[in-house]
Parts: structure tokens; sequence; C-alpha cells
């Protein structure tokens, strides 16, 4: 991440352009350039948005993006590769117990799963709607117990 860092660093102060001109230019916190040619990942929560603000800033300072993210990709790999399986169960277990047993890990994004009872919950609120849509129709066919049809109901005897 460093020799990304650099590499952007480097390319910038060759073209004259200042760290606070690219941060308007681009609409990128100062502060998040700085870390990015700083080579500090630790300071973004999101490493979906920082490999944005490195493709972006790759972009505007005229350099290969794809090749910059690549770059980073297998830096990531080899980042988190290094790390002990224990220590990630243990992360997880931690995670697990401050989110309501939900693991997630900060490279992706899953979905928000409901629980069996809010499916069982809608199920039943449709057949009570279904049964209450039977009785209904049923109960506007008939009159004081005795089977109409529409011609007699609408002649009024």
């Amino acid at each position: 991440m460093d020799s990304i860092g650099s590499l952007l660093k480097m390319t910038r102060e060759s073209s004259g352009v200042s760290i606070n001109e690219a941060s308007l230019d681009l609409n990128i916190n100062e502060n998040y350039l700085l870390n990015i040619e700083d080579g500090k990942i630790g300071c973004f929560k999101d490493i979906f948005e920082l490999k944005e603000y490195i493709s972006n800033y790759a972009k505007y300072l005229g350099l290969d993006s794809e090749k910059l993210i690549d770059e980073f990709n297998e830096y990531m790999f080899e980042y988190t590769s290094k790390i002990p399986i224990k220590e990630i169960e243990k992360k997880a277990k931690l995670e697990a117990k401050e989110d309501n047993n939900k693991i997630t890990s900060p490279y992706t994004r899953k979905p928000r799963k409901y629980n069996k009872s809010y499916y069982i919950g809608i199920y039943l609120v449709i057949i009570i709607l279904v049964v209450l849509a039977i009785v209904w129709s049923i109960k506007q066919i008939t009159i004081d117990n005795h089977h109409t049809s529409v011609i007699s109901y609408v002649n009024y005897r």
C-alpha cells in the first residue's frame, strides 16, 4: 500500500497539484487523500470506499486506475491471508456477541436477513385476509339465509 500511496503522492507533486486542490477537484476530504498517500488504510472503515477513492485519485492524476486497483487487491489479499485463523475466529465471535449473532466482514456487505417468525407472521396475515374475503363474499351472496341471484336481488321481488 505504501508503493501505491507514494506513487500517487509523487505524481501529484510532479504535476504541481496541491493536496487541497486535488481534494476540491475530487470532492474527497483532504485527510482521506493524505492517508491514502501515506498508506494508512486503517483510517478507512469501508474498503470499497477506499478503492473508489484510489481509483478516482489515480484517474485524476492520469495514472492507470485499473492497474493500481489490481495492485491494491493483491496487497489486501496478502495482508488478510497473513492473519491467523484463530485471530479471525476470535474476532468473529466478538462481533457475533456484539451484533446479535451476525458475523460480518469489513470487506463484504450482506443483505438483511429476517428470522422465521417474520415470514410466519406475513403468511398468517395473508391467510386471515383470504378467509375474510371469502366470508365477506359469501355474506354478500346470501340474504336472510336465502340464496339469491343477481337478478332477484336487483328486482327486489
